[in-house]
């Protein structure tokens, strides 16, 4: 894989590079609320611009229908912060390969950043019809010279501008792309142990086959968030109200019963705060939130998160490990009566002398909504399902376009 720096070396001035980022923020209305993916594609940016570079900003943002533009998922807001962080004006194309992305990349003068609109407002980003992807591909490449892919957060997407537009143009992976690899095999061909992985969020259909691969690399799997409950439902548990899919109860215990039998210290929450009243908390006091052991869920009551002996033990389980990798929040954290174990997650790993890395997606989120210096960790991963991807061992496709 060609590497920025070779790239540079052979001299970017007056050429026009399209830089395939990751811009897909968060948003409220049009106000951005977490810029940390603006931040890691920012010194790609700078780089190839102070050498001259016209450099043409691409990505993705949410989900639209692809059939033309959805002010809601425009990336204006993101193109005005990226200005921000670059100390200058940063051109902005309402269309993607149409007149305004044309004229202004035209209009573009060495060392000069511009922005197209979202790539996905275009069929062709996320056609499976090869076809139709690559004729996508064709328009994008006649914008640009060079390519340089730095969106990790979308390389395990067989879309357009990631997979067949590095095939038409001379390609090169940016410093996000470089530094999430090389992060990755710390997490799978270089791992120090003991080895922890803490996995959270919502639904365990969405960890099935990471967790099936770290029970073959990893020393210690904790797990939380609402994934949790299906687990403590495959132990004969009752779990109230609380997030279950029942579909996956039978997965759940072949993976307990692999663990058991592998030495895969599997651990899971041993007390939960629940409620009755979630998402309608108003009026709520801190005394309607109830602790109970996780064996002990009322039929009535969700769990929320984990409770104060679970966040102690997975503290301790953390204490030792030289390798932590963390993806997904373990308590509905958007809500501050259930961010407790969340924060203290992540304090563990602040604590830790390992080296961590946070998984990407909500995680990510969580750790700088909450407050943490999201310096103090080994890494934060701007891609969460690319991550995982990887871990669980498939070929990600926006990587195997930058190889060949």
């Amino acid at each position: 894989m060609k590497t920025i720096d070779e790239l540079l070396a052979e001299g970017v001035k007056g050429k026009r590079v399209f830089v395939r980022a990751d811009l897909n923020v968060p948003l409220a209305e049009a106000t951005i609320t977490d810029d940390g993916r603006i931040r890691a594609v920012q010194p790609t940016i700078a780089k190839l611009a102070a050498a001259g570079a016209r450099v043409i900003v691409a990505s993705h943002l949410g989900r639209p229908k692809g059939t033309g533009v959805e002010p809601a998922f425009s990336l204006a807001p993101a193109a005005t912060r990226l200005g921000e962080l670059l100390g200058t004006d940063v051109a902005f194309a309402t269309d993607t390969v149409g007149a305004s992305a044309k004229e202004t990349v035209a209009a573009l003068a060495d060392g000069q950043v511009a922005v197209i609109e979202n790539l996905r407002f275009n069929a062709g980003e996320t056609s499976k019809d090869d076809a139709e992807r690559g004729a996508f591909a064709d328009e994008l490449a006649q914008l640009a010279d060079v390519y340089v892919g730095d969106g990790f957060g979308a390389v395990h997407r067989k879309h357009a501008s990631v997979f067949d537009l590095p095939a038409r143009l001379p390609h090169a992976a940016g410093y996000l792309i470089a530094t999430e690899v090389g992060v990755l095999k710390k997490l799978t061909a270089e791992v120090e142990r003991p080895y922890v992985v803490v996995l959270g969020g919502a639904k365990v259909s969405d960890k099935l086959a990471v967790i099936d691969e770290l029970l073959r690399k990893a020393d210690r799997i904790l797990i939380g968030g609402g994934m949790a409950y299906t687990f403590l439902y495959a132990k004969g548990y009752e779990v109230g109200i609380s997030l279950l899919q029942k579909d996956q109860v039978d997965v759940v215990k072949e993976y307990m019963q692999r663990a058991e039998d592998t030495g895969v210290e599997l651990v899971l929450p041993v007390d939960v705060l629940v409620s009755a009243d979630f998402p309608d908390l108003k009026g709520k006091t801190p005394a309607d939130f109830e602790i109970v052991d996780a064996n002990a869920i009322p039929k009535d009551k969700e769990g929320l998160d984990i409770g104060p002996r679970t966040r102690e033990l997975y503290a301790s389980k953390i204490a030792d490990a030289k390798t932590v990798f963390w993806n997904g929040p373990v308590g509905v954290f958007e809500h501050p009566d259930y961010a407790g174990g969340t924060t203290a997650i992540a304090q563990a790993l602040l604590d830790s002398s390992a080296f961590t890395v946070v998984g990407g997606g909500d995680s990510a989120a969580a750790v700088r909504i909450l407050g943490f210096d999201e310096n103090a960790f080994g890494h934060i991963s701007t891609g969460g399902g690319a991550s995982l991807e990887y871990l669980e061992g498939k070929t990600l496709p926006g990587l195997a376009a930058l190889e060949g």
